[in-house]
């Protein structure tokens, strides 16, 4: 007898639906048969667990392509400002987490956001008055600055109004009570609970490493995935330090492949892998430490004079190409953040120099996230590159932190060029998709109605760029069969014989639904290896 069978729906294999299909049957963890009713039950006979679709679509589970779970399920445990309506609900969730805890020595949490707050800059004052008697740190929703009261700076022996800023974060950061194994880990079984809710069976963890006062997560996932219960297909992309020097970055590509090593040795099943190294080559437009080619516009006058601000490289051009070609040689993977358009180009000039390095492997599928500011030059690269294009969808839209932070910042011309999906895809770009949560949210599907609509879910904004959108079939395919193949997974993202059995089972059919009702798509059913991880209460 076959595991399972599921019949009378409609199969997305990760590319389209399959004409005729009607039922998948699974066995052993993976997909045995696919097609009508009929043929399935001619191939397999009889079941020892059956599922009525009654109509249902299934498809393979989605894979995020650029997420941070243990951070995000350390957040849902503490002080989460995931959420919030305003100033005032962000600092009414404070008090209220900090009453209820009331012998922490640090309140610490996140997901408040900037456009809450004039200039996009939180106040210590407001701080203070919520919680005034201990030092409180809290992580904005892109984790790229933290909000502090005065305990905490004066602990910090910062003078600031309130608000740290990238490497400013560090300030602090190494004051905070440490992050516990056992904290981590039960982070990371919430977000694996949360995101098998949400359809999705796998991941890449995109920064493995010490960051913004989270300690390295390897051990967590160690533990879990040693004990058997990590059910997620995980990839960790290493973290590649800020700052390091010429002379150092031998030593420090070495002990980024013992660390693959040791990974390796530990989970020989490979459902934890640490083969992607993540460098991290801007910030954000909003703080303006995204990486442009010409200044950023004074706000107030609409000018490029201003200061002649044009955002972060971390890493210098020179020496990212020859930290790519170390690393690809070595046999690992690319993810780096790229936000705005000098930070596209630098990272793509990189990765073209690895590419072209006959010393290193083929097929390591290097891809570039975030691409919010891309230069029209630079959309046919990634297509003549294979470079892939991994996209946060959920960004792509007018709402306030767009309107209020970033628009006025850009300018027309360079506002023009955000997040262009649809010239990527008809340029060949090879694309995935992610969420970056905690830094949103990780719902493929309110991705996926952005990505369609070029509009926030619930707006009535207008669609932000709508020639960039693209349509459901090509952002389903994305999410699953693209993001899967960033992690080397290509016996995942499809739904045919051999695939693995991680499936899910929707309410409703995405491609027939309306496009403004896409993110109310929900997951009836979650399968990894054929067996459920999340049901539908």
């Amino acid at each position: 007898m076959t595991d399972l069978v599921l019949h009378g729906g409609a199969v997305f294999d990760g590319e389209q639906l399959v004409p005729g299909a009607t039922a998948v049957a699974v066995e052993g963890g993976r997909v045995v048969a696919v097609g009508s009713d009929c043929e399935v039950r001619a191939a397999v006979g009889a079941a020892r667990e059956v599922v009525d679709l009654r109509g249902r679509v299934v498809l393979p589970g989605f894979t995020d392509a650029h997420a941070h779970p243990v951070q995000g399920g350390v957040e849902r445990l503490g002080c989460d400002l995931t959420g919030a309506a305003s100033a005032q609900d962000e600092l009414a969730r404070v008090r209220a987490y900090a009453d209820a805890h009331p012998d922490l020595p640090w309140v610490v949490g996140g997901g408040w956001l900037k456009e809450h707050f004039e200039g996009g800059l939180p106040t210590a004052a407001a701080l203070d008055e919520v919680v005034p008697d201990r030092p409180v740190m809290l992580r904005d929703n892109s984790h790229h600055a933290v909000w502090v009261n005065s305990a905490a700076l004066r602990i910090a022996g910062a003078s600031s109004a309130g608000t740290l800023h990238e490497d400013e974060m560090d300030l602090v950061t190494p004051h905070l009570p440490p992050e516990t194994l056992e904290e981590q880990v039960a982070g990371l079984l919430e977000a694996q609970r949360y995101l098998h809710s949400l359809g999705v069976t796998g991941w890449q963890d995109a920064i493995v490493g010490d960051y913004a006062g989270h300690p390295d997560p390897t051990d967590a996932y160690l533990q879990v995935a040693t004990s058997g219960r990590l059910t997620a297909r995980v990839v960790g992309a290493l973290w590649w330090p800020r700052g390091v020097a010429p002379d150092d970055v031998g030593s420090v590509v070495d002990d980024l492949v013992a660390r693959r090593r040791r990974v390796a040795e530990a989970v020989p099943d490979g459902r934890f892998r640490a083969t992607s190294v993540k460098i991290m080559q801007d910030g954000v437009v909003e703080s303006r430490t995204a990486g442009l080619l010409e200044p950023y516009v004074d706000a107030a006058t609409g000018c490029r004079c201003g200061d002649g601000v044009r955002g972060l490289s971390y890493v210098a051009p020179d020496l990212l190409r020859e930290v790519a070609v170390r690393l690809a040689r070595e046999g690992f993977q690319l993810h780096l953040h790229a936000i705005g358009d000098r930070a596209v180009r630098e990272a793509l000039d990189a990765l073209e120099t690895a590419l072209a390095d006959a010393a290193a492997p083929a097929d390591l599928r290097h891809h570039v996230a975030h691409l919010q500011v891309v230069h029209p030059h630079e959309v046919p690269r990634f297509g003549a590159l294979g470079v892939i294009a991994n996209l946060q969808a959920l960004w792509a839209c007018h709402e306030p932190a767009m309107d209020d932070l970033n628009i006025p910042i850009l300018g027309p011309e360079r506002s023009a060029w955000q997040y262009p999906f649809g010239d990527l895809v008809r340029s060949g770009a090879p694309l995935a998709m992610g969420s970056d949560w905690p830094v949103s949210s990780p719902n493929p599907f309110e991705a996926i109605q952005v990505a369609v609509t070029r509009r926030e879910p619930g707006s009535d904004r207008p669609a932000l760029l709508p020639a960039q959108a693209i349509d459901v079939r090509t952002a389903l395919s994305a999410y699953t069969l693209g993001s899967a193949r960033v992690n080397h997974r290509d016996d995942a993202g499809r739904v045919r014989v051999g695939a693995l059995a991680d499936l899910v089972v929707l309410d409703r059919d995405p491609l027939a639904v309306p496009p403004d009702e896409l993110a109310d798509v929900g997951v009836d059913l979650t399968l990894v290896d054929g067996v459920p991880v999340h049901t539908r209460p």
